[in-house]
Order: C-alpha cells, then structure tokens, then sequence
C-alpha cells in the first residue's frame, strides 16, 4: 500500500484539484485513485482532510440521457410519496419524519 503526499490547505501544487472543483470544471475522477490530500489542521479535533485527484487523468462528466433524467424523475417521485397516506406530499419527505407532515402531526383540534 502506497501513501498518498499530504499538503497544507491552499499550498497543493498546480495539476490537482478536489472532486467538487474537477465537478465545477466539468471534469470527474474517473476511477483513478486519490492523487494525494490536503490536511487543515484544526485546534481541538483532527485535521480537516480533503483528497486530490489529477487534472490530467480526468474524465469529463457523462452526459444526462432521457433514461437518466427519467430515472432521476422517478426516484424523485419516491420521495415525494407519504408511506402512510399514499399522497404525493409536493416536497421530498424528511427522513427524519417517515412521513408527510399532516400524517406526522395530525390537527387534534376540531371545529365546533
């Protein structure tokens, strides 16, 4: 097993870049392994840790086809969908809930 180069945050050389920057230049890892880590040392907890891939070995970013996005849609769909009641609640179901909100907290107030 190989160790991986760890630098301090912000002085990583040119050519590597976080998963979230390869994202905002089109690019994903591609299946290659962590290049090397930045480390951003903390004072009461362990270091923050973010890994590096390198630009040149990325791959860009597969292209949205209509069987994803409708697969998208659909596990979307799932979200919505209040186990208890069958509605589509119109907003993606908290999973701390397990359930629309009216079926979570019923109105036990009645109109007289």
């Amino acid at each position: 097993m190989s160790t991986v180069p760890v630098y301090r945050w912000r002085l990583a050389p040119d050519g590597y870049a976080t998963f979230r920057q390869l994202r905002a230049l089109g690019l994903r890892p591609g299946g290659q392994d962590v290049a090397a880590q930045l480390e951003r040392p903390r004072r009461r907890r362990g270091p923050l840790v973010a890994f590096l891939y390198r630009v040149d070995l990325a791959l860009p970013v597969r292209p949205m086809t209509p069987a994803r996005w409708a697969a998208l849609e659909q596990a979307n769909a799932a979200r919505r969908l209040c186990p208890k009641c069958g509605r589509d609640a119109g907003y993606r179901i908290p999973a701390s809930l397990g359930m629309c909100t009216p079926c979570a907290y019923p109105d036990t107030t009645t109109a007289a």
